[in-house]
């Protein structure tokens, strides 16, 4: 799977080996956090604006997200529901043909893009959104999933029709080109070009922070719990990270794709399958937490503004952690190999329902039937909104040795998550300064992994959650302007399926 590292690559660890063993490196962390800290409260105030007139806080970037899914669920007629079977189908390569153009399988977009969505917000955000909503939030979290579904397929779409490939037959896509040129169709270039430039400006900056260096810090956290020596030497395990994703995103998307349709389905089995022991393991009490959950989702005892605060828990956690209408994953599914646009849209389905409507509800039922969430003795943890640490109590509460399956998870679906975001930060680098410049982005987000283990840079961290949360908002300004494009490309490909039109394996 893996070739040998290229000089390129020894160089490059060896300079991330230098930087780590210098103080000064750390030191300079602190000033950039201030700096940051500043800017967050302006872009807090605009993207987080409340929306909602009473005393729960609906934010502005999240009701933009929730409606926006919901309108393309009722205006591609409820596709991901009617097209989850063939989207399956089409993953299993019934529909392949000689004239399938891409890099990579549907299959492998798909593990490519779950890879990135697929990570510490299926652990530790789950748990928060149950300590701040209740378990209420879960039902709220996957409705908002199951529409977010729609969006996926949108933006998806839009990704294939408007891809582009490059003199050396790479393909490359994402929003900022159906961004650019679709609107450039529409004869609104400058607007375009304008909210082109927004997204890949906001991708970059949160391919850094909360597709790099949280992702770091929560896994080097956990894995701390198990291996005291990396409480001493931090920067070792910044260095061990740094190599390992070093070794796939220097070879590109293939290499990604490879390596993450061989971690991420491992990694999900694994870790379903130790939330399904735990579940049973509690069986007596999953009509109750069915119960508890159901009466939190839609009670009016506590208010309608209490309510209010209840879905904005679930819809934000299924914005977090599906990334349906961020645009993010669009990059990963414009390089797959279908004859047709529509065809990757409906695969793109499969991602939301995965992440969100099983991954996240797993976690939470885990939470949520071994009571953990509400017991006196974790009430420091709920009280911190550790939501990372209240989960590992939630594993090992059955058998003490899960924690360490659940540090294991941590680490697999923060690499998994630094990979594909590694790449999607690239293409937009490279959209902006040019494919020559590549390099130095790889490099930067190498750097970055050891920055995040010599020092805690909060700010940092919830500046580059805000810009891909903002991602959402050039991005659904395009996919509303070019709604039409879509509407006309599946109604073509869906009289072609209902002729059997299609060549089938």
């Amino acid at each position: 799977m893996f070739t040998r590292p290229s000089g390129i690559l020894k160089l490059v660890c060896l300079g991330l080996f230098l930087c780590a063993a210098s103080p000064a490196f750390a030191s300079e962390t602190h000033a950039v956090d201030v700096f940051f800290g500043i800017i967050n409260g302006y872009l807090a105030a605009f993207f987080f604006y409340d929306v909602f007139p009473g005393e729960a806080e609906f934010p502005l970037i999240v009701a933009w997200l929730g409606i926006g899914a919901i309108y393309m669920t009722f205006r591609f007629g409820f596709i991901n529901v009617r097209m989850m079977g063939h989207a399956f189908a089409v993953i299993r390569g019934k529909y392949q043909t000689p004239e399938d153009k891409g890099e990579v399988t549907p299959f492998q977009a798909l593990t490519t893009a779950l890879s990135a969505t697929v990570g510490l917000g299926n652990i530790a955000g789950v748990a928060i959104a149950i300590i701040i909503g209740g378990p209420g939030a879960i039902i709220w979290m996957i409705i908002a999933g199951f529409f977010g579904m729609s969006a996926k397929f949108t933006e998806v779409t839009l990704g294939q029709l408007y891809r582009q490939t490059r003199p050396d037959g790479r393909l490359m896509g994402g929003a900022m080109y159906y961004l650019s040129e679709g609107l450039k169709e529409q004869g609104m270039a400058g607007l375009g070009k304008a909210l082109a430039v927004m997204f890949t400006v906001f991708c970059i900056a949160a391919s850094l922070g909360g597709g790099n260096a949280f992702q770091v810090s929560q896994a080097m956290g956990a894995v701390q719990g198990e291996i005291s020596f990396f409480k001493d030497y931090p920067w070792m395990f910044g260095i061990i990270m740094a190599t390992l994703v070093g070794f796939v995103i220097i070879g590109g998307i293939k290499r990604i794709a490879h390596a993450a349709e061989a971690i991420v389905p491992t990694m999900v089995i694994l870790y379903i399958a130790t939330c399904t022991w735990i579940i049973f393991a509690n069986i007596s009490a999953i009509p109750e937490a069915f119960a508890t959950i159901w009466h939190g989702a839609f009670s009016m005892e506590a208010g309608f503004g209490a309510l209010v605060g209840v879905i904005v828990q679930g819809f934000k956690r299924a914005a977090f952690s599906s990334e349906a209408g961020i645009g993010s994953a669009v990059i990963a599914h414009a390089t797959a190999s279908v004859k047709y646009p529509v065809r990757q849209g409906i695969v793109a389905l499969h991602e939301p329902f995965i992440d969100t409507v099983i991954i996240c509800t797993m976690t939470a039922l885990v939470i949520v039937v071994t009571g953990v969430y509400n017991a006196p003795e974790h009430a420091a943890l709920v009280e911190a909104k550790q939501g990372a640490a209240l989960t590992s109590v939630a594993f090992g509460s059955v058998v003490p040795w899960f924690s360490s399956i659940l540090s294991l998870s941590v680490v697999l679906f923060a690499f998994s998550t630094m990979i594909s975001w590694s790449y999607y930060g690239e293409r937009c680098w490279t959209y902006l300064f040019g494919e020559k410049f590549s390099m130095i982005y790889k490099i930067m987000f190498l750097t970055f992994i050891i920055l995040a283990t010599l020092g805690s840079a909060g700010n940092i961290l919830d500046f580059s959650d805000l810009l891909l949360l903002a991602m959402a908002l050039p991005n659904f300004i395009g996919l509303y302007i070019l709604q039409d494009k879509v509407g006309t490309a599946l109604k073509d490909y869906l009289a072609k399926l209902r002729n059997g039109e299609f060549e089938t394996k």
